[in-house]
């Protein structure tokens, strides 16, 4: 099997109804993969777009094969269910995508406690716990890649004093990732992480961070989608341990103009809003 396409492939990711992680599998899809979509999203959410079914109605749209799993990235069940279907379903899996996350921004002071707790519990020990699972059978795949959404470790006084429940949880996915890199090195199983340099227009953008102001001056969630397809589709001995940039992933591959990626037709890069954690 080429490592250039990701047909016939098979990627697991928590979540993925809507956003970032349906536009990954969308864009998979369109080789041809099989993509399992372990998500809560089994009826619709009064103020977001999609499910897990749409997502995968919309998978099978662009030709690819979808496997909907209705379930919780925090309950071990849900997870140890989601790897023996996949691997039922599929043959095997190749791609582990940690994509599902929790974001709050509140000071410590104002951070609930079970907000604490959730942002953990999604991001940090979801990443843990589905990559963790999936391992044994990423094994026996031929080009083994765990992808996590989450950004380089940056801790400064900015970014650590900024919104400290946040940051740790999105450190904490970062650590897992990078950990489990050195843990399975020869095993030959790529660890990744993905970051974009500036916000991308989702619904965790326009109601924590600013509304469709903020979604004016933000990148569609295609720029993430084709750089995290240049990572898996490159060998997984060539790249492991890393905090990679999106935009840095893309010029890698060639390309230099990222105007087609603003959500608002015609922003310049200039107006752009960066992304937290980086700078």
């Amino acid at each position: 099997m080429s490592e250039n396409t990701l047909a016939g492939r098979t990627i697991l990711m928590s979540g993925g109804s809507r956003g970032i992680g349906l536009a990954i599998a969308l864009r998979a899809a369109r080789d041809g993969a099989n993509i399992a979509l372990l998500a809560k999203t089994d009826t619709p959410h009064p103020k977001l777009e999609g499910t897990v079914h749409t997502a995968a109605a919309a998978i099978r749209e662009a030709g690819g094969q979808a496997l909907p799993l209705v379930g919780d990235v925090r309950n071990e069940d849900d997870i140890t269910e989601a790897v023996l279907k996949t691997q039922g379903e599929f043959g095997g899996i190749d791609v582990v995508l940690n994509n599902a996350s929790v974001i709050d921004l509140s000071g410590s002071l104002d951070l609930a406690t079970k907000k604490y707790d959730l942002m953990q519990d999604v991001n940090v020990r979801g990443t843990f716990l589905l990559s963790r699972a999936a391992i044994p059978i990423l094994r026996e795949s031929g080009n083994p890649h765990i992808l996590s959404l989450s950004p380089p470790l940056n801790p400064t006084p900015r970014w650590l004093g900024a919104h400290t429940g946040y940051t740790l949880a999105k450190f904490g996915m970062t650590m897992v990732t990078l950990g489990l890199a050195a843990e399975f090195a020869d095993a030959g199983i790529a660890a990744n992480t993905l970051w974009p340099r500036t916000t991308i227009a989702t619904a965790a953008v326009k109601f924590a961070l600013g509304g469709d102001r903020m979604m004016a001056v933000s990148r569609t969630p295609e720029i993430y989608a084709d750089a995290a397809y240049e990572v898996l589709t490159t060998s997984a001995s060539a790249r492991t341990g890393q905090t990679l940039i999106v935009e840095d992933v893309l010029e890698a591959a060639g390309v230099t103009d990222f105007s087609a990626y603003a959500a608002v037709p015609g922003t310049p890069d200039s107006a752009l809003f960066p992304d937290i954690f980086l700078g």
